[in-house]
């Protein structure tokens, strides 16, 4: 008698997915949220720490777990996490579904705390490696390294946190996602002004906020998961089929798609060499350029990224090419505006919203030059975010991987060209020149490959972009004053000059927009 036939796997019904624009604009708003707070936070470390050995021993002790955050969680493990899981939502069942969460969970977390014990014992060797010239300052080196064992496990408690993150946004809940590093903001403001005054040594505090702020993060997500049905059952298990797949994906990406990070983290090791204060004037540049780069640039490459794993599961090219154009027009319209305003602004808003406590008018100028650097390479670095994920949906992590090592070794090259006669301006310069070439040679890429298709208007698009800004740029030279006068303000009469060019800039520009004939409608797409 023969037995009965096994019954197909049923893949997981999909649910009707949000229209990109709406979804871009949730993440886009709760990024906002984020990154102001976030902005909040610094002047409160400038305000209590300003520029010194203890902020510049502070910063790389952050930046070290933080870059590898990027580099690990955000960076190469979302890329290869999200395409994967949504084929296994597009092929198989909810049960195997959740067999890949418990799995992954289980082998990433096992890594994770073993890369964080090795840190944690050979901090001092980590921050020789990241902040080699600090070896000439010995205590500020022991502050660093003191720090860094307190900062380091914040990378377990991230990555684990960007993990379940990555499952919401393939589930399209975006934004409770992009809503937790808020969390990480308000607790290092709270160790600032309250923790600070309590310790022997005020800014071991901040060290401790980010330690606090990893655990808070990964709890507040624990709840949505379980509402999905996906809350992890941690099980290690190298052999499993998904778990491969995401392992031969990591490998590569970690170079693809977060080669702008380790150039950043380049310019920090030749920082250390610089005079002190260089380390902290590249970071409040660049908390500043990265403010219309996490809101717009990474919001629509978090948003696009399960879409094309969808569509290409899918087989659907066409659409594909679509939404790899929308993102690049989408980052194009807040991009290149965001650009001319932080070329045009460097020194008033650094002023606006550094300028207080222990930072001089030495540092708002010094770190103005290394703004406008990163703000060069602005636009470019928006449409990697957006670029890569059309490599990465594809699970061809082999591209991005070579575009990302010319790229590096490119920045090394400018690096030393530039470092010389411009100082901490030249790192930055350097950085936005690497950008861009790894944001041609990604585009090229999708174009030779078929991923990418020159949709109807790009000419006329264009036309209106550049008259836009062409108005935005003659408001904001008209409204402003002196870099002088910027000093002489005080906080107040600061913020409200800022607000009015801002806003004057804001108007102008989608005023413009409007009457040569961009509509809302022209960037919907689902």
């Amino acid at each position: 008698m023969a037995s009965d036939p096994v019954p197909p796997k049923t893949p997981e019904p999909a649910p009707k997915a949000p229209g990109l624009l709406r979804s871009s604009g949730v993440v886009g708003s709760m990024t906002m949220l984020s990154r102001v707070l976030g902005l909040v936070r610094d002047m409160v470390i400038a305000r209590y720490f300003g520029a010194g050995a203890g902020a510049d021993a502070f910063f790389v002790a952050f930046k070290i777990p933080n870059f590898l955050r990027r580099l690990f969680a955000e960076g190469a493990f979302a890329q290869a996490f999200v395409p994967v899981l949504s084929s296994y939502r597009h092929t198989q069942s909810l049960s195997d579904v959740r067999q890949l969460v418990n799995a992954v969970a289980g082998t990433l977390g096992l890594v994770l705390l073993g890369v964080t014990l090795i840190a944690v014992i050979g901090a001092p060797v980590l921050t020789s490696v990241f902040a080699p010239g600090f070896t000439d300052d010995p205590e500020k080196f022991a502050l660093a390294s003191d720090m860094l064992r307190i900062t380091f496990p914040y990378l377990l408690l991230i990555s684990l946190t960007a993990f379940a993150g990555a499952i919401l946004n393939s589930y399209d809940r975006f934004a409770v996602p992009a809503f937790t590093p808020v969390l990480l903001n308000l607790v290092m403001i709270g160790a600032a002004v309250f923790l600070s005054p309590l310790m022997q040594t005020p800014i071991m505090a901040l060290a401790w906020g980010v330690f606090i702020a990893g655990a808070i993060q990964l709890f507040f997500q624990l709840p949505f998961l379980m509402r999905l049905g996906l809350m992890p059952r941690p099980r290690v298990d190298y052999r499993h089929e998904g778990v491969n797949r995401v392992l031969k994906l990591m490998a590569p990406a970690l170079f693809g798609v977060s080669v702008s990070q380790i150039n950043l983290l380049l310019d920090t090791v030749l920082a250390s060499f610089l005079q002190t204060g260089s380390v902290s004037w590249l970071y409040y540049s660049d908390r500043l350029s990265e403010l219309p780069l996490g809101v717009f640039g990474v919001a629509i490459g978090t948003v696009i990224l399960p879409n094309l794993s969808r569509k290409h599961a899918a087989e659907r090219p066409e659409h594909f090419a679509k939404t790899i154009d929308w993102a690049i027009r989408a980052v194009l319209l807040i991009g290149v505006p965001a650009a001319v305003a932080l070329v045009l602004l460097a020194e008033p808003l650094i002023a606006t919203l550094f300028h207080y406590g222990e930072v001089t008018g030495r540092d708002v100028v010094m770190s103005a030059q290394s703004l406008r650097a990163y703000s060069v390479g602005l636009m470019a670095f928006m449409l990697i975010k957006v670029l890569a994920p059309g490599f990465f949906a594809r699970q061809d992590t082999r591209t991005p991987v070579k575009i990302g090592v010319i790229a590096m070794v490119a920045n090394m090259v400018f690096n030393l060209a530039l470092v010389f006669p411009l100082a901490h301006a030249g790192l930055a310069l350097a950085t936005s020149l690497s950008a861009w070439l790894n944001a041609a040679l990604l585009w090229r890429g999708l174009k030779r490959q078929g991923a990418w298709k020159v949709q109807p208007q790009w000419v006329r698009f264009l036309v209106q972009l550049g008259l836009a800004n062409g108005a935005l740029a003659v408001v904001i030279v008209l409204l402003n004053v002196p870099g002088e006068a910027w000093f002489e303000m005080t906080g107040l009469q600061r913020a409200a000059k800022m607000a009015i060019l801002v806003g004057a800039g804001v108007a102008v520009y989608f005023a413009v927009l409007a009457i040569a004939g961009v509509r809302v409608r022209h960037f919907r797409l689902k």
